[in-house]
């Protein structure tokens, strides 16, 4: 039994030395095809967002739908690209959260739900009347492990860090405020375009959580 569990640990430790090679080359793989692809299809089609423009959340609501094409075909090309790069993965993946928060409220959120359940239902692909975000969150939810964990050592920004030799080691015990803040605030960017009470009731926890782990920092 000890040699079962010996052959176990060190399995286990074999897949850790790949974790960082793999799964976020693979993310970043399939979220650049799905991105890219919806920015082509832009790119190649007509403008459609006259139709749901009042749907748009501020402040995209505040401009044109020529403007939000363009900024939506552009930013799911250029983010896409960038992301199958791995470079300045965190600031891609956000950003293309950003995209599809918007576009989750503007064409796949229902117009109106009195439950959960209710809202549940719009967890689906085709569209019967309430929503179909579901692919919208799986995306967002892929997006996530990037946020949080940047693009790998297979990424333009691993070979950044050891052109410039960047120490990104911390010293000390994690400031769990700090950590819960920013869990809050990236919660928010993609939930602000949906549920705008949820998401600011967030921004404010994850104020308040900064003010108090930098308050035991100092």
């Amino acid at each position: 039994m000890q040699a079962l569990f010996s052959l176990y640990d060190s399995i286990t430790e074999k897949l850790k030395d790949a974790n960082d090679y793999l799964w976020p080359l693979l993310l970043r793989v399939i979220l650049f095809w799905e991105f890219f692809e919806a920015g082509k299809e832009k790119l190649n089609g007509s403008n459609w967002f006259a139709g749901v423009q009042e749907n748009f959340p501020i402040p995209f609501s505040w401009l044109s739908a020529d403007i939000n094409w363009i900024a939506a075909t552009w930013g799911e090309l250029i983010l896409s690209v960038m992301l199958l790069l791995g470079i300045f993965t965190r600031f891609s993946a956000i950003s293309l959260i950003v995209i599809t928060g918007v576009a989750t409220a503007a064409v796949h959120w229902p117009e109106s739900f009195s439950s959960i359940s209710e809202l549940w239902n719009g967890y689906a692909i085709s569209n019967k009347g309430a929503g179909n975000f579901k692919l919208p969150l799986l995306f967002i939810l892929m997006l996530l492990p990037l946020v949080f964990n940047g693009g790998g050592k297979l990424s333009l920004d691993a070979l950044l860090l050891k052109i410039t030799k960047r120490n990104t080691t911390t010293t000390g015990s994690p400031n769990i405020a700090i950590s819960f803040s920013l869990i809050s605030l990236i919660t928010a960017i993609a939930l602000i375009w949906v549920l705008p009470k949820t998401g600011i009731g967030l921004v404010a926890l994850a104020l308040v959580l900064f003010v108090v782990g930098r308050g035991k920092t100092s």
